[in-house]
C-alpha cells in the first residue's frame, strides 16, 4: 500500500471516528452565512469584499478614522436625500427611490445562530482550559493566542481586520475544493507531531517527572 493511500485511509478513519464526517458547509452552520463564506453567492463575497478593500484604502490613505467617516458619509447622504425631497415636493417631482431597508427574520436568525454556536464553543474551551481539563488544549490555544500577539504587534487593527476577513473567506473554500489532498498532508504532519511529542515526553518530561518525585521521596 502507498503512503499516499494510507494517509488517504487514515483521514478517512480520523473523520468517522471522530464523527467530522460532514461537508464545511455544514460545519459552518448550512445557512446564509456559510454560503457567503464558501462562495455560494458569489455577488455578494466579491461585494463584501471590494467594500472592504475600498474602507481599508480610504482609512489607510485619507486619514479618517471610524466614526470621523461614518459621521461624514451619513451627514452627506442624509443632506442629499433631504434637499433632494424638498425640492421634488416644491417642483412636483417623485421622491427618492429609496429601497426598503430591513433585515429579514431569516437573516437575523441565521446571524444570531452561527453567533451563538461560536460563543458557545468559545465558552465551552474557555471552560475546560480554566478547570485544567486538557493541557494539550491549553498549548494550543496559547500557541494562538501568542501567534495573535505577535502578528498585532506587526500590524494596525485594521489591516489585521481586513487580511482576517479575505483569509475568512478564501481559506474555507480553498480547503473546500481541495479537501481529500490538504487532508491527507495535514495527517502526516499531525503523525510527525505527535511522534516528536512522544520523543520529547519520553526523553524530557518523564525524566523530569521521575526527578520530582525522587526530591518528594527524599524530602
Amino acid at each position: 500500500m502507498t503512503l499516499s493511500s494510507t494517509l488517504s485511509l487514515s483521514a478517512d478513519y480520523l473523520k468517522v471516528q471522530s464523527g467530522l464526517q460532514r461537508t464545511v458547509h455544514e460545519i459552518l452552520g448550512g445557512g446564509f452565512v456559510a454560503d457567503v463564506i464558501l462562495w455560494r453567492r458569489k455577488n455578494l463575497t466579491v461585494g463584501i469584499l471590494l467594500v472592504t478593500l475600498a474602507v481599508w484604502l480610504v482609512f489607510e490613505r485619507s486619514g479618517y478614522t471610524l466614526l470621523s467617516l461614518v459621521s461624514s458619509v451619513f451627514l452627506l447622504l442624509i443632506a442629499i436625500l433631504f434637499s433632494w425631497a424638498k425640492s421634488a415636493a416644491i417642483l412636483n417631482r417623485p421622491a427618492p427611490p429609496l429601497p426598503e431597508l430591513h433585515l429579514s427574520e431569516e437573516m437575523v436568525n441565521e446571524v444570531a445562530t452561527f453567533i451563538r454556536l461560536r460563543v458557545n464553543t468559545l465558552l465551552s474551551v474557555s471552560q475546560d482550559i480554566a478547570l485544567g481539563k486538557d493541557s494539550r488544549l491549553f498549548f494550543k490555544v496559547a500557541a494562538c493566542l501568542w501567534l495573535i500577539s505577535f502578528v498585532g504587534g506587526l500590524t494596525d487593527f485594521l489591516t489585521l481586520g481586513y487580511t482576517s476577513l479575505v483569509v475568512s473567506l478564501t481559506v474555507p473554500a480553498l480547503y473546500e475544493s481541495f479537501e481529500d489532498h490538504i487532508d491527507k498532508y495535514v495527517i502526516l504532519a499531525y503523525k510527525n507531531l505527535h511522534q516528536l511529542y512522544v520523543k520529547l515526553n519520553k526523553e524530557y518530561v518523564s525524566r523530569v517527572q521521575k526527578w520530582i518525585l525522587e526530591k518528594k521521596k527524599l524530602s
